[in-house]
C-alpha cells in the first residue's frame, strides 16, 4: 500500500508538467517578404521553441496594414495566445488592439518600433543612432554641400527616428538642403523603384539619397540606374540586409553605406523579455535600445552579417 501511495503522489505531482498548455506565441510584422521581418520570424520561432520544444509559433504578415494586423491581434487573442510579437503596422494606429490583448491577459512586446496601448516592453535598435549615422557618412562624403533626397516609410517609430536621426545631422550643414522627405515608398524595394522615379523627374539635381531601409535603398538604386544617372549621386540605407551587403561589395553600386541592425538577436531577445514577464519577472527598463553600426564599402569586408538561426 505504501509502494501504492508513494507512486500516486509522484503521479499527481508528475501530471501538472505533462499536460501542461504549450507556450503560445502570435507575431505579427510588417512584411514578411523583407529579408528583415523573416529573419525575426525564425527568432521568434527558435526561441519559443528553445524555452518550449513544443511551443505553438504563428508568425504572421501584415503587409503594413493597419487594419490587417489588427484583424491578426484579435485572432490571436481568440485563440488563447500567451505572448503577442507585434511590429506594429502603425505606431499610434494600433493601441486599440494593444488594450484589447492586454485586457485579455496577453503580453505584448513590440519589436523594431514602437507601438501605443501599454505594450509591456519594446526591443528595437537605436533608429536615432542609424539615421544619425547615414546622415554624417552623407555629409562627409558631399562635403556639406549638396542635395539630398529622403524616400519614407510606413508611419512607425522605427521610421519616425531614423528620418530624425538623419535631419538632425543634415541641421548642421547649411549647404545640404533637403529637396522631398515626405514620399512613402512602403518600406520595400518597388515602392523604392516607384518614389524614386517620381524623384527624378522632379528634381534635375540630386547627390545623395536617404531610404528608410535596405529593401528600399535597393529599389531607389535601380530607378537611378534604369534613369541612367548613377553617375550623379549615390544612396543610403538601413539594416545591414544581405542585399545591401552584395550591392557594397559590387565597386560599380552606388549603394555606398547602411546602418545595420540584428533582427534575429532583437527577436530572440524580445522573446525572452516577454517569457519574463509571464514569469512575472518584471523588465529592467520598457525600452531595450541595440546599438547599430555603419556598413561601407571600406568596412564590408569585415562584417559578420546578422546572426544567422542555429545549424538545425
Amino acid at each position: 500500500m505504501k509502494r501504492i501511495a508513494v507512486a500516486l503522489v509522484c503521479l499527481a505531482i508528475a501530471m501538472p508538467l505533462a499536460f501542461a498548455k504549450p507556450l503560445s506565441v502570435g507575431a505579427t510584422f510588417g512584411d514578411l517578404g523583407n529579408p528583415f521581418f523573416y529573419t525575426m520570424g525564425k527568432g521568434v520561432t527558435d526561441a519559443a521553441k528553445k524555452i518550449d520544444p513544443n511551443a505553438q509559433v504563428s508568425v504572421l504578415s501584415a503587409g503594413y496594414d493597419l487594419n490587417t494586423q489588427v484583424g491578426q491581434i484579435e485572432t490571436f487573442i481568440s485563440s488563447g495566445v500567451d505572448i503577442i510579437i507585434l511590429n506594429a503596422a502603425d505606431t499610434k494606429g494600433i493601441a486599440p488592439a494593444v488594450k484589447k490583448a492586454k485586457a485579455a491577459g496577453i503580453i505584448v512586446v513590440a519589436e523594431d518600433v514602437n507601438a501605443d496601448g501599454g505594450v509591456d516592453a519594446m526591443c528595437t535598435s537605436n533608429n536615432v543612432q542609424a539615421g544619425e549615422q547615414d546622415g554624417e557618412f552623407v555629409a562627409k562624403r558631399l562635403g556639406g554641400k549638396g542635395n539630398v533626397v529622403i524616400v519614407n516609410g510606413p508611419p512607425v517609430s522605427a521610421v519616425i527616428d531614423r528620418v530624425d536621426g538623419f535631419k538632425a545631422v543634415m541641421k548642421k550643414y547649411p549647404g545640404i538642403k533637403i529637396l522631398s522627405d515626405n514620399q512613402n515608398a512602403g518600406g520595400n524595394r518597388e515602392g523604392g523603384l516607384r518614389v524614386m522615379t517620381d524623384l527624378l523627374t522632379a528634381f534635375p539635381k540630386i547627390d545623395a539619397v536617404f531610404a528608410i531601409n535596405d529593401p528600399t535603398g535597393i529599389g531607389c538604386d535601380l530607378a537611378i540606374k534604369q534613369a541612367k544617372r548613377q553617375s550623379e549621386m549615390f544612396v543610403v540605407g538601413v539594416d545591414g540586409a544581405p542585399d545591401a551587403v552584395v550591392a557594397l561589395k559590387d565597386a560599380s553600386s552606388i549603394f555606398l553605406a547602411s546602418a545595420s541592425q540584428d533582427p534575429y538577436v532583437m527577436a530572440v531577445k524580445g522573446v525572452q523579455i516577454a517569457y519574463d514577464v509571464k514569469k512575472g519577472i518584471k523588465p529592467a527598463k520598457l525600452i531595450n535600445l541595440i546599438p547599430t553600426t555603419l556598413i561601407t564599402r571600406d568596412n564590408v569586408s569585415t562584417y559578420a552579417g546578422w546572426t544567422p538561426p542555429p545549424a538545425k
